[in-house]
């Protein structure tokens, strides 16, 4: 799996618990060893997780080994990012793109 430094890594065991009771917002990278555009965004996930640690969780989903998990919110693509609040998907996001575009996508949930 693409392990991304600073980020937890969930399953379809602890997704309820890890994503959907957390207190913060959590967004949530489906992402896959094969998928190269999730190597690519790693380095980006691991620098807001770091910077934005007080504001937003940041955890990774592989979308092969959590297929039950990947099927309830209708991921067909990797990586897609869904943010979650209050136990709800907030938004939702598919590609790899820049740190500053991320920022910016996720004004709204980090205000």
């Amino acid at each position: 799996m693409v392990h991304v430094r600073g980020v937890d890594a969930v399953t379809d065991a602890d997704f309820d618990a890890e994503v959907l009771r957390s207190g913060p917002p959590v967004l949530v990278q489906f992402t896959a060893d094969w998928c190269g555009p999730c190597r690519q965004l790693a380095p980006v996930l691991a620098a807001l997780a770091e910077e934005e640690a007080d504001r937003l969780r940041i955890v990774t989903l592989d979308v092969d080994r959590n297929p039950e998990t990947t099927l309830r919110y209708g991921v067909l693509a990797t990586p897609t990012l869904l943010v979650f609040r209050d136990g709800a998907p907030l938004m939702s996001m598919v590609g790899a793109r820049p740190k500053r575009r991320l920022l910016q996508e996720l004004e709204g949930v980090l205000a």
